[in-house]
């Protein structure tokens, strides 16, 4: 099996790659939604899923995949009561054949983060 680190230009410096390529796999790590590209706080689950969804496209693209690659999501939200907001727009981001998908409500690493998911992608060949 081939394992390739994918890198995103200008990703901030973190103990972690943003995905790693494995065969025909692509593991993409955590995303978050709570700073956006210009380093400004974004509040509300709405938003924040958006942003997250929007990393996490980003980095699938870097990898040479795309969202409708994806097989897996893990999601994860701070509140419970954020779950029919956050279903709603993730429906968006899948609006066919979705992906198989856990949620998780839990403590994030820092104060500001509603919402954190990850993905599985299976992709053959991609670009």
């Amino acid at each position: 099996m081939i394992k390739k680190v994918i890198n995103i230009p200008d990703a901030p410096k973190l103990p972690f790659s943003p995905a790693i390529r494995a065969g025909d796999y692509i593991f993409v790590s955590g995303q978050v939604g709570f700073v956006d590209a210009k380093g400004k706080g974004v509040k509300g689950i709405e938003p924040q899923t958006r942003l997250c969804l929007e990393n996490m496209k980003r980095v699938l693209v870097a990898a040479g995949a795309s969202l409708d690659d994806v097989v897996k999501v893990t999601v994860f939200l701070r509140n419970e009561e954020d779950f029919a907001k956050m279903n709603k727009i993730y429906q968006g981001y899948f609006p066919k054949d979705k992906p198989a998908r856990s949620t998780v409500v839990a403590g994030l690493a820092l104060p500001n983060m509603l919402i954190e998911m990850d993905c599985i992608a299976y992709c053959q060949p991609c670009t």
